[in-house]
């Protein structure tokens, strides 16, 4: 431990420890703009300053070591001045726009402006360079003219990913973030995972937003609109209204959906669950019939696109199963139009996700069984409570509802796919009772090697005299370390879970955006996945097979897992797409 002194208080903090980090333990609050943990610590934004007694200049609290007996103030007038001379350099080459701005009342910048006292925006101009709004990508748009040139969306991009279609370009005043050439960034291998937006301070990139097409077939007569809610947006819709990160809004968010005037409110839990019948069921047969191995899960579209782009030649490896998301939309308009008697042209399926490149999957021209697209509109969880908010529904004080059936009831084997190793652990329960015959229960329905923020988990489990060899992986970065292990022989498996972001669905790009000041001291990943596995214990169902509702699919309806007419509308085919599509 080093001792130092921050505000004249003396406080101990572990050694290699940034004065930032130091403070934070004090509970003193260093404002930053670019600083991300572990991935963007490069005090850019200098907005960290703060007065270290002896040293010349004021220093960048984010990336400035302490050290024994250092004297440390981060309020002093020197200090309040300079940070606010800062922010007005940066708001004088910023789009001032704030009343239209997807993120106003939640933008870091604006909340620092409000903080220091910075009254007069008009005032502070400059030189201000003027860019066009990149739109070519499928899931979300670039408006350079509200970049801080901050780069965490360029760490997140290059560092945590792995990818790096975006980065600064050319050198000075005409710095800006863009993709090579400046190259539309839709015409790159950008997956749509969003971390960036995730990241971003300000208003610079955001989802597409649909949520007005949506209100528009919510009110047309002649449509019957229907919803689906993905896992992990329960556990993350009540922080954009103020709730403490971790809580389960489940029950609220099903009435907040009824009152926007959706005509059923269903889970996608539901088809997480027949995902699970589906892809247990190709496990088994490629284990036992000499299939392709090791099988990848296929739920997570910024993987399989990100599969399709840097490891084409693995495509064979992934499950033809369909996403849930996608699987919803092919059973809502076979199974539920018919046996509801609704026209499957006017039926609108409308999903809430955690993940932006669900917006790029229910576009792509394979994913429609029956002749209509399976998923008409993807939202994030971000634009789900804009539409909670533009419909003036007061979301804390609504009664706990429950789904509408059949589609809405899911196990918690489903549940917990909104996690990093959730996948895998549904599969498992599933696949290990059909080798064995065995009923699971209790505590052995936990398979607690493959939990955890962990970017790359394995376990070997024996099952029916086969040593099982899985691994999980989140985030892209970890996704492509794992694929080069079994491309060189290193490593070997039967079975995959790979999720674009890194700790699941949880932290999908689509989920509401915190501050630095949250995100880099509080691990949004597990408060999330706890909300989860807390569902997934309290459920009374927590296998997949024993979904009555899906059984009920099955028996009526599909006939078997694997069978032609569940191939038809539950399986697809992928595009080796490599590094130069």
């Amino acid at each position: 431990m080093v001792n130092i002194k921050i505000n004249g208080r003396d406080i101990s903090a572990p050694e290699g420890s940034t004065i930032l980090e130091a403070a934070r333990l004090a509970d003193i609050e260093i404002p930053t703009l670019c600083y991300l943990k572990e991935i963007n610590e490069i005090g850019a934004c200098r907005i960290c300053l703060v007065e270290v007694v002896g040293a010349k200049t004021l220093v960048a609290a984010c990336v400035h070591p302490i050290s024994e007996g250092m004297e440390i103030y981060t309020n002093t007038p020197r200090v309040l001045e300079t940070r606010k001379a800062n922010l007005e350099f940066i708001l004088s080459t910023h789009d001032k726009k704030c009343l239209s701005c997807v993120r106003s009342g939640k933008c870091e910048l604006q909340t620092l402006c409000r903080q220091f006292g910075i009254e007069d925006q008009d005032a502070i101009t400059g030189e201000n360079p003027k860019y066009e709004l990149d739109t070519s990508a499928a899931h979300m748009v670039r408006d350079n003219n509200k970049c801080i040139l901050c780069r965490r969306c360029v760490a997140a991009c290059t560092k945590t990913q792995g990818i790096g279609v975006i980065g600064a370009i050319q050198r000075g005043f005409n710095t800006h973030i863009g993709s090579p050439f400046d190259m539309p960034l839709g015409d790159t291998t950008c997956v749509s995972c969003g971390q960036c937006i995730a990241v971003c301070p300000t208003g610079a990139i955001y989802e597409k937003d649909f949520t007005k097409d949506v209100f528009a077939d919510i009110a047309d007569p002649d449509k019957y609109v229907i919803v689906q809610t993905a896992p992990a947006v329960r556990a993350a819709l009540g922080e954009a209204f103020g709730m403490p990160v971790g809580t389960d809004v489940e029950k609220k968010m099903a009435a907040a959906l009824r009152r926007l005037g959706f005509d059923k409110v269903f889970d996608t839990n539901f088809s997480a669950d027949l995902t699970i019948m589906e892809e247990a069921t190709e496990f088994l047969d490629r284990v036992q019939n000499g299939g392709v191995l090791p099988l990848i899960t296929s739920c997570s579209p910024g993987w399989i696109k990100y599969c399709e782009h840097y490891f084409p030649e693995m495509t064979d490896n992934l499950s033809s199963c369909k996403s849930p998301q996608q699987m919803f939309g092919a059973i809502a308009k076979s199974y539920y139009a018919e046996k509801m008697g609704i026209d499957k042209e006017k039926l609108v399926v409308v999903s809430i996700m955690p993940c932006t490149a669900k917006k790029f999957e229910c576009k792509r021209p394979e994913m429609n069984a029956n002749g209509v697209p399976d998923v008409d509109y993807a939202l994030t969880t971000r634009e789900l409570a804009r539409m909670i908010e533009r419909a003036g529904i007061n979301f804390m004080s609504l009664p706990d509802e429950e789904f509408d059936m059949p589609l809405g009831l899911g196990t918690g084997a489903a549940v917990i796919f909104g996690a990093t190793g959730g996948v895998m652990e549904a599969a498992l329960r599933t696949a290990v009772e059909k080798l064995t015959g065995e009923d699971l229960q209790g505590g052995a329905l936990n398979f607690t090697d493959v939990r955890g923020i962990e970017g790359v988990k394995e376990a070997t489990y024996s099952v029916a005299g086969l040593d099982v060899k899985v691994a999980v992986a989140s985030g892209l970065g970890n996704a492509r370390k794992l694929l080069e292990a079994v491309k060189s022989g290193e490593k070997e498996y039967h079975f995959i879970e790979i999720m674009g972001c890194p700790g699941g669905c949880v932290n999908g790009g689509g989920q509401p955006q915190q501050p630095g000041n949250v995100r880099n001291f509080i691990d949004l990943r597990a408060e999330r996945a706890k909300v989860l596995y807390s569902i997934d214990e309290a459920n009374t169902i927590r296998k997949s097979h024993e979904n009555p509702a899906i059984i009920e699919l099955y028996e009526t309806y599909l006939g078997h897992p694997g069978s032609e007419k569940a191939h038809h509308l539950l399986h697809t085919t992928y595009t080796k797409r490599g590094l130069n599509s």
